[in-house]
């Protein structure tokens, strides 16, 4: 549907298994979106290839499988579209390398952008693929957020909603060291609204069709 729409980009978190395969999945157990049981990291591959991950939105995705991250940048690659791939939790150098080397293999290195709240994730992430460009996920703003991000080299501050509100300011004084900002999840047209007034790069959103409508209506208006 995002795609439909014409989103900029979508966003995805990924996991590793216990065996290393990077699987798209926002929770860090498997129990709330399939017929299964346990954290993602703690099963094996072949154990979560064989959950039924439809069945709880509705009968008629009965069997749909948790996607590899492969898969979905094949599919990215194959029929169009950019990937923020969110690399969740703290992870060792083996797994950051299996989830870019898979990045490569499917030729998508110049249609990612990678983002983590972890810093130490990014600083690999540098390390091993340094054209692939970087985000800081923030729920709370840094002190010094230039300073910050300068020191990481990522190119772009992706910041909660509800923690910019409280310093508005911080996006011209990023958008001065040239550093962009996303702004996270923010579902209400009115937010939209402040926040592109304020001049963010981006809007992370739950309605990407909305929000994409929404935009385009704007824009013919002005």
């Amino acid at each position: 549907m995002a795609r439909r729409a014409g989103v900029d980009w979508i966003e995805n978190d990924v996991r590793p298994s216990r065996d290393g395969v990077p699987y798209v999945l926002h929770d860090a157990t498997v129990d709330r979106t399939t017929d299964g049981t346990g954290h993602v990291g703690k099963l094996t591959s072949a154990q979560i290839d064989a959950l039924d991950a439809g069945s709880w939105f509705a009968p008629a995705y009965a069997g749909i499988r948790i996607p590899t991250l492969a898969a979905q940048l094949a599919d990215l690659r194959e029929r169009g579209g950019r990937l923020l791939l969110d690399i969740t939790g703290t992870r060792g150098k083996a797994d950051i390398e299996r989830i870019m080397q898979t990045v490569q293999e499917q030729q998508m290195m110049d249609r990612v952008l990678v983002q983590s709240f972890f810093p130490e994730s990014l600083k690999q992430v540098a390390a091993l693929a340094p054209q692939v460009p970087r985000g800081l996920l923030r729920d709370k703003l840094d002190a010094d957020p230039v300073a910050v991000a300068r020191e990481l080299g990522v190119t772009a501050y992706n910041i909660s909603d509800k923690s910019l509100a409280t310093r508005p300011e911080v996006v011209a004084e990023l958008h001065d060291a040239g550093i962009s900002v996303n702004v996270w999840t923010v579902n209400d047209p009115a937010r939209w609204q402040a926040l592109t007034d304020l001049g963010v790069d981006g809007i992370i959103t739950d309605r990407s069709t909305d929000l994409v409508g929404w935009n385009a209506a704007r824009t013919e208006t002005r």
